[in-house]
């Protein structure tokens, strides 16, 4: 099954979308799909109630899909998690995990626009996977502890303007990581408990039709279960929380590709994880 959230922005109503592709409302259960819901043993409840036959379906057809995690208290994005991909960008593969944040208002659904920042000249995308968290995770004491702590996976893309992130940065990248719609997240959050192998997902992206990225979980650097856990020592992940894990190699950073422009297409998609595809504009 699939957690959704559809409607209009700031309006959408929480779903459930089944394997065999109906929506049932949510609404019984939950004012919308967030930390709170999330902490209270929500996707378990959903659960229960899709076997017991208590909801009532969703015409779901024409609603904008937003993303499927309301208000997300921090989104914590990890720098260079594929080998690959820190050697395009002129990196070699780090011996920490590199953490940077990104405003939380970045959050956008998956078919949304994408705003092109004013004095931007170098906006690149970024496919990633996207965890969402479940509960707390405060100094975990192992990696083996950290995957009880997700509530589900997403699909995120994590745009990025170069220049601002870079060359106007004052030695950090939120400046480029921070402008509104940055952060499109969807079209589902997946349970946990659905996914087989998070460290075996496929990653692909394309611009204009385009292929560009296509690599596969298993090339991380650091793990899922290792990021939380990581994470975890230094700041308190709570539930409703988003962790980008990082992109694999084929940015328009690495010179192979043009940046962004108002009218180009992105699309990225992870096995399981559905797709989306964003329309870029002036903002």
């Amino acid at each position: 099954m699939q957690l959704m959230r559809l409607g209009a922005a700031g309006q959408e109503r929480p779903a459930v979308r089944l394997d065999d592709g109906e929506v049932w409302d949510l609404s019984p259960l939950t004012s919308d799909i967030d930390g709170r819901f999330l902490a209270d043993n929500g996707i378990a409840r959903v659960q229960d109630a899709v076997a017991s036959g208590r909801l009532q379906p969703l015409a779901a057809d024409g609603l904008r899909v937003g993303a499927p995690v309301a208000r997300p208290g921090a989104v914590v994005c990890v720098g260079q998690n594929y080998a690959a991909h820190a050697a395009e960008v002129g990196g070699d593969a780090p011996a920490n995990p590199i953490i940077f944040l990104k405003h939380p208002n970045t959050v956008v659904g998956p078919y949304d626009d994408v705003l092109l920042p004013r004095g931007a000249t170098k906006v690149d995308w970024e496919v990633e996977l996207a965890v969402v968290i479940g509960s707390t995770a405060r100094y975990l004491d192992s990696p083996s502890q950290a995957l009880s702590c997700v509530a589900g996976y997403a699909l995120s893309n994590d745009v990025t303007e170069r220049s601002f992130q870079f060359d106007l940065s004052g030695g950090q990248w939120s400046k480029g990581k921070c402008a509104e719609t940055f952060n499109p997240l969807g079209p589902w959050l997946v349970p946990a408990t659905e996914v087989a192998d998070v460290q075996d997902l496929q990653l692909r992206s394309s611009v204009n039709g385009e292929a560009r990225q296509k690599s596969s979980t298993s090339d991380m650097i650091f793990s899922v279960s290792f990021l939380i856990w990581h994470l975890s020592q230094f700041l308190v992940l709570e539930p409703g929380d988003v962790v980008n894990t990082g992109t694999p190699e084929g940015v328009a950073m690495s010179g192979r590709f043009p940046y962004l422009d108002a009218g180009d297409v992105y699309e990225g998609q992870i096995d399981g994880l559905g797709a989306q595809r964003q329309t870029f504009h002036k903002a």
